[in-house]
Order: C-alpha cells, then sequence, then structure tokens
C-alpha cells in the first residue's frame, strides 16, 4: 500500500463505504496494519474467554488491547493520528473489516 493523500471531507463522510477507503489510506504502514491485527485478535479472543469462562471482567481489556496495538502503530510506525478521534464508530468498524481483509487475503499482511 501506497501512502494516500485522502483527506476528511469538510461535511465529514456519509457513510462507511465513502470512509473505508479513508481508513485505509491511514493504515499503509504494514507494521501498523499488522499491529491492528494482532490487536482485533486479542479483542475477538478476550470476548470468547470472557463469554466462555463467564468472567465479565475480562472485557475491561479491550480498551488497553484494542487501542494500545492500534496506537502503537500509528504513533511510532504510521506517523499520524488515530482515525478514532474524529470517527470512532466509523473507525471500530474499519478495525474489523480492515481485520477481514488481511485475514481473507484481500489485503496484503
Amino acid at each position: 500500500m501506497q501512502k494516500s493523500t485522502l483527506t476528511i471531507p469538510d461535511e465529514g463522510f456519509k457513510s462507511f463505504a465513502e470512509f473505508y477507503p479513508f481508513y485505509l489510506s491511514e493504515h499503509s504502514d504494514a507494521t501498523c496494519r499488522r499491529l491492528h491485527v494482532v490487536g482485533t485478535t486479542l479483542v475477538i479472543a478476550v470476548v470468547i474467554s470472557a463469554v466462555v469462562t463467564q468472567n465479565w471482567w475480562l472485557l475491561l481489556l479491550q480498551p488497553l488491547i484494542g487501542y494500545g496495538f492500534a496506537w502503537v502503530g500509528h504513533f511510532f510506525f504510521e506517523k499520524n493520528r488515530p482515525a478514532t478521534f474524529k470517527n470512532p464508530f466509523y473507525s471500530l468498524w474499519g478495525d474489523f473489516v480492515m481485520w477481514k481483509d488481511v485475514i481473507t487475503g484481500k489485503i496484503g499482511w
């Protein structure tokens, strides 16, 4: 993936389909993407663990795990601000769609 010059429209994004290309442009660094995939995988594993063990306290780890890996990727490798600061819901959705796209081979690891 190459660095993109996609920007946030003045009126914001009207749909997730409009947002996702911007989201991907903010994740052009392979290490950043990899950290997102690891973090999202761990988030899914913790949810499954919480459900199986019925230890709901595990869910308190979600923000630390999810944002921790992602923010390291953005601040140290991608060198940009995470999209979640301006588009939290689309960004969360984007994390899971990008995770699926990487896992299925649609986007490079």
